[in-house]
């Protein structure tokens, strides 16, 4: 994480300094704000770093063909582009299934597929043979 060393001040109306002054950490929405407007945020971490802008750009050419997978209980579109706080719970456990080495399921399949009594993860019921043979080789 790189060290801010630098302090910028800048005037504002007053109802707009309540708003920042009202964020649990105005100085990083700031700093994503103009990080955001300049086109430099990293798209791999949704504005937590920066990159050079011809980085970003190539990032943002090629990220898009990583952004959806095929639910392997259906073969339907599952998209990967959510930011995790606008997720509900239960599309959050399935995603953070998928992101921890789990199989992707769209909503439908996670919910008819059985949890593994071993580590949770939802698996259709023809995958659970090869889980339990790759996941718990007990």
């Amino acid at each position: 994480m790189s060290r801010k060393t630098a302090i910028v001040a800048f005037k504002v109306e007053e109802e707009l300094a309540q708003i920042l002054n009202d964020l649990p950490n105005k100085s990083e929405f700031i700093r994503k704000a103009i990080v955001s407007h300049l086109s430099m945020a990293c798209p791999l971490c949704r504005g937590s770093g920066v990159l050079p802008k011809a980085l970003h750009d190539y990032y943002v050419s090629v990220l898009p063909e990583f952004s959806r997978r095929d639910c392997e209980g259906c073969g339907g579109t599952v998209d990967l582009t959510s930011e995790p706080g606008e997720l509900t719970p239960e599309v959050r456990a399935r995603m953070e299934q998928f992101f921890r080495g789990g199989p992707i399921l769209c909503d439908n399949c996670y919910e008819k597929a059985p949890a593994c009594d071993d580590c949770g993860w939802h698996i259709s019921p023809d995958q659970v043979k090869k889980h339990q043979k790759q996941a718990h080789p007990h």
